[in-house]
C-alpha cells in the first residue's frame, strides 16, 4: 500500500519539531517499508541549523531522524496509534558525498527505510539525494524517550 502525499501541517501533527525546526515539508510516498520526502528548507537563509551562513552536510542526519520519526508517525497512525517520542541514539556508517547542503539549489529528497523496529528503538535506513546525485546516508538509531519526556 502506498499511501497519499502530505504537505506540512499534516507533517507537523505527527512529529515533535516545531516551527521551522520542522525540516520536512512533503511526504511523496510510503508505505510501511519505506518514505520518500522532499524539501526545500536546506535552501533558506534563515535555516535553523545554519552557522556563519552555511548549512553544513553533517545535517544530513537531522533530515534522515525527521524522515524517521516521519514515517513511525505514519505506521502508528494507520494502526490507530501515536507514535512514542524518541532520541537519537546512534548514527553508523554514515557517508558524505558533499560538504553543504545550502548551495545545492535544488530540492533535497529524503528516504528512509525500517531496518528494524520494536519496543526497544528503532533502527533505519536513511539517504538524501539532490536531483540524481546523491548527497549521503546512512544507518540512524532511535531509542524510546524515558517516560515523562
Amino acid at each position: 500500500m502506498t499511501a497519499a502525499a502530505l504537505g506540512s501541517e499534516e507533517i507537523r501533527a505527527l512529529i515533535p519539531h516545531a516551527g521551522r525546526m520542522c525540516l520536512i515539508t512533503e511526504v511523496l510516498s510510503w508505505d510501511a517499508r519505506h518514505l520518500r520526502a522532499r524539501t526545500h528548507t536546506h535552501l533558506d537563509p534563515a535555516h535553523p541549523l545554519r552557522r556563519d551562513g552555511r548549512l553544513d552536510a553533517l545535517h544530513l542526519i537531522e533530515y534522515g531522524a525527521q524522515a524517521m520519526a516521519i514515517h513511525g508517525g505514519l505506521r502508528a497512525r494507520a494502526r490507530g496509534e501515536r507514535a512514542a517520542p524518541g532520541w537519537l541514539a546512534a548514527v553508523r556508517e554514515f557517508r558524505f558525498a558533499v560538504e553543504r547542503l545550502d548551495d545545492l539549489g535544488a530540492a533535497l529528497e529524503l528516504y528512509a527505510e525500517p531496518l528494524h523496529a520494536d519496543a526497544r528503538g528503532w533502527l533505519y535506513a536513511v539517504r538524501a539525494s539532490c536531483g540524481a546525485r546523491e548527497l549521503g546516508g546512512g544507518r540512524v538509531a532511535v531509542l524510546p524517550a524515558p517516560s515523562g519526556r
